[in-house]
């Protein structure tokens, strides 16, 4: 048999208020359409599912176990109707991130946007040398996240990671040359932090390698080329941190911050960016320092 929802809101209204009346109140009736609707529905499962008396109205046991059905049912009803609801909101999103911050993360984040907003049409940028913040000042983007040392404040900060240098395991740096180094193309965070870096210190060195591709750089080092900079939780195996060895300068940690357009927060865009807050740390990453 089908139930009506409409007849297991007026029971679990009667149950829940404790009375006709109130039911009534709550569901915007009269209490005769609620009397009415609590008899149908007791002809319907053949049995009384309350008991009335002058003094008190309560739940038979039949209606009791009833009751926990037609919960689950308005439950999932509820849940249905939230999620297949159509969204009024519609527009563009222009989104620009590096590759080294959200990973496998990407796609089940704009799959979970684009469920909920399908009028909404995403246009994203993912990338280690496209200048992002430029993108931003021009307007080219809504929001973006940007990375930069700990002492710039900018946006909102997500988290911080710590830069390391990272080699082969089976790297060995060749006696008497210079270092070699694999970057992305300028410019680039990382290789703006590693050239200031090495300014610093007293170390021969040279750009062997150069693949605007994380792939590309991943490739170059596992193949013992080179040694590159990465966060430390892209350091993978076949890979080992060479921080300190061969005259490296240390490397600093940088944030990850979201930042926006002067005109990026469309109702479209700050959805999506809601999203982008809400996400839970990685395993092992210092969580964002709370901002005053």
């Amino acid at each position: 048999m089908d139930f009506d929802p409409t007849l297991l809101r007026a029971f679990v209204a009667v149950k829940e208020t404790g009375g006709f009346t109130r039911a009534a109140e709550r569901l915007h009736l009269t209490q005769s359409a609620i009397s009415h609707q609590i008899r149908k529905l007791e002809e319907q499962v053949g049995r009384p599912l309350l008991h009335r008396t002058t003094r008190r109205l309560t739940v038979t046991e039949d209606g009791e176990d009833f009751l926990r059905y037609a919960q689950q049912i308005l439950d999932t009803l509820d849940a249905m109707t939230r999620r297949f609801q159509p969204s009024p909101i519609s527009g563009v999103v222009r989104f620009g991130v590096p590759d080294n911050f959200m990973g496998d993360r990407l796609p089940p984040l704009l799959s979970q946007f684009a469920r909920g907003f399908p009028a909404v049409r995403m246009e994203v940028c993912v990338s280690m040398h496209i200048d992002l913040r430029a993108a931003i000042r021009a307007g080219e983007l809504d929001l973006a996240v940007v990375m930069s040392p700990p002492e710039v404040v900018e946006g909102t900060c997500l988290r911080r990671t710590q830069l390391v240098w990272a080699a082969a395991e089976t790297f060995e740096a060749p006696k008497g040359a210079s270092l070699p180094l694999a970057f992305f193309p300028k410019p680039c965070v990382n290789r703006q932090v590693a050239g200031s870096a090495l300014d610093l210190a007293s170390l021969d060195w040279h750009v062997v390698f150069t693949s605007a591709s994380p792939q590309g750089i991943r490739a170059a080092v596992l193949a013992g080329l080179a040694v590159t900079v990465l966060t430390r939780e892209e350091v993978e195996p076949g890979m080992k941190i060479v921080d300190g060895r061969y005259g490296l300068p240390p490397l600093p940690s940088v944030n990850f911050s979201l930042i926006w357009s002067e005109n990026g927060k469309t109702p479209c865009a700050c959805r999506f960016g809601q999203l982008i807050l809400e996400m839970p740390d990685l395993p092992g990453v210092e969580a964002a320092p709370q901002q005053a």
